[in-house]
């Protein structure tokens, strides 16, 4: 049985100005986590288990 294809909706003019714009915002406001200390402990984890 076929399934329908929808369309899907685009933004333009002002929305995707606003989205854009909110989007790059959350993106650099945003803190970054430091995963360093875990890659550690799995990189050792790893190296004990010879993998």
């Amino acid at each position: 049985m076929a399934l329908e294809i929808k369309v899907i909706p685009t933004l333009t003019g002002e929305d995707a100005v606003r989205f854009v714009n909110n989007a790059e915002s959350v993106s650099n406001g945003r803190e970054r986590i430091d995963f360093s200390a875990q890659i550690a402990d799995a990189r050792a984890i790893l190296k004990n288990a010879r993998l």
